[in-house]
């Protein structure tokens, strides 16, 4: 195997199908959870610590900036390429640290600046590398949330939404323990996982995100040695909200992760609607309810030429399955800290890019699968004209109703553990109830189609509050 020990990298030499296999696919979290990512929210932290501290006041040795200062700054944010990346990358090799790479680089690039040539050494001041860490992995959550993952979880609500409004009136037999039960709508079952994506959606959207800026082990101690009349706290509350997070004002040398963690367990949440969703439509495809139209080209099975297989939902429901066991490592990792700090955490944050991966690819398979789906009307009403034994139980309840002894006990000696039920016999028995005629009659008018309940009412009053909010 020694021909295989030196391979370049590339989508087939990759360890992880995220950035192999699937790297198109999941190419849009790359700007947010990268390595080139992580250092340019570093560098970001870094140079917005810096234009804080010019502007506070109490620091004598860091006079306003000037135009000039800060729109050379402000251009070392705006444009770090993937090249600046590399070259702190290479500093990293000699200093093993990769914080202390990014302050050694912007050292280098301000260095040729005469004015931030003289405050080179407030770079990084009173910071632990935490300091930037924190920072840095929030501002990347926030954005690869915002930006990719809430758009995606919503594009699957919607696509579930049109889909429930085109089927809200299609009567579905409904299957309780798998078994027939009363009927609903396709559309109604379909709603019911819009209005949960809905709410999960809204709980990864709005799941605060803390970041704390207080030094090494959160008592601002280096920073009050340096100017002890400084209200530091103050000034690292409008540092962090200015960068667009909230404040954590209490910690050790590591932000707790508590909201991290939140997070993560609300895309857990989001993942087990997700696979509960595949699974649902994988059994809908195989009882034929839905049929899948087939891509030219595309092989169901290498050795049986007539399949089209549910391999998008099968996709989905795989790779939910491995965003949540790593979401739930997070959730349970992150939180857990020895005394003022270890670094175990380090490591394991290094992995939200996957887990985030894992869960857009997820998101995008059930996509896919979804638009390839046609409703089978027929076989729908076949399996309806098949359970006419689910009207016992409106037969039953109008008993109730009408003070007829023992209803419940009397459709079940007519109904339960038969083969098939027949229309005739439920209408045979409906005409010898001691009921009024009009009960009689709405009754034996009640098919198994027509038994919906308010599916269809309660699918579109839903789809129409849902898109005024929208």
């Amino acid at each position: 195997m020694s021909n295989t020990q030196s391979l370049p990298f590339s989508e087939l030499t990759a360890l992880s199908p995220v950035d192999g296999r699937y790297s198109g696919k999941s190419a849009a979290l790359r700007p947010f959870f990268s390595e080139y990512a992580l250092i340019r929210y570093r560098v970001e932290v870094e140079v917005r610590w810096l234009q804080t501290l010019a502007e506070a006041p109490g620091i004598p040795e860091v006079p306003a900036l000037s135009e000039s200062a800060n729109g050379f700054l402000e251009s070392l944010i705006r444009n770090f390429s993937v090249a600046d990346a590399q070259a702190v990358k290479a500093i990293e090799s000699t200093t093993n640290h990769d914080v202390k790479a990014v302050e050694y680089f912007l050292k280098d690039q301000m260095a040729s600046h005469d004015e931030l040539k003289a405050i080179l050494e407030f770079i990084h001041f009173g910071c632990t590398s935490e300091d930037i860490n924190n920072l840095s992995y929030a501002l990347m959550l926030r954005d690869g949330r915002n930006n990719v993952m809430v758009p995606a979880i919503g594009r699957l609500a919607d696509r579930l939404a049109e889909m429930a409004n085109a089927f809200a009136a299609e009567p579905m037999l409904a299957r309780t323990h798998g078994q027939p039960a009363s009927p609903t709508t396709m559309g109604k079952e379909l709603a019911n996982v819009v209005a949960r994506l809905d709410q999960v959606r809204d709980q990864v959207a709005t799941t605060q995100i803390r970041g704390k800026f207080n030094g090494a082990v959160g008592n601002f101690n280096a920073h009050l040695a340096a100017y002890p009349d400084l209200d530091w706290p103050s000034l690292s509350r409008r540092f962090v909200q200015g960068l667009g997070l909230d404040w954590q004002p209490m910690s050790t040398q590591i932000e707790p992760h508590d909201d991290l963690a939140s997070l993560c367990h609300a895309m857990v949440r989001f993942h087990s609607i997700l696979i509960d969703l595949d699974r649902d439509l994988w059994g809908y495809i195989a009882l034929g309810y839905f049929r899948q139209r087939m891509i030219e080209g595309e092989v169901g099975s290498s050795t049986m030429p007539h399949k089209v297989n549910p391999i998008d939902f099968e996709n989905s429901e795989g790779n939910a399955g491995i965003a949540n066991a790593m979401f739930e490592h997070l959730a349970a990792k992150l939180p857990i800290s020895r005394w003022q700090r270890d670094l175990s955490d380090s490591t394991v944050l290094r992995n939200m890019g996957p887990a985030f991966g894992h869960s857009l690819l997820a998101i995008e398979s059930a996509c896919r699968g979804l638009a390839k789906l046609e409703i089978d009307s027929e076989r729908l009403a076949s399996d309806l004209e098949n359970a006419w034994e689910v009207l016992a139980e409106p037969i039953q309840t109008v008993m109730r109703r009408y003070g007829v002894p023992e209803p419940y006990e009397k459709l079940k000696a007519l109904t339960r553990g038969h083969a098939q039920m027949s229309p005739q016999t439920l209408k045979t028995f409906v005409s010898t109830l001691p009921i009024p005629e009009t009960a009689k009659n709405a009754l034996s008018a009640l098919t198994p189609r027509t038994y919906i309940g308010n599916a269809e009412s309660a699918t579109r009053q839903f789809l129409k509050e849902r898109s005024g909010k929208n």
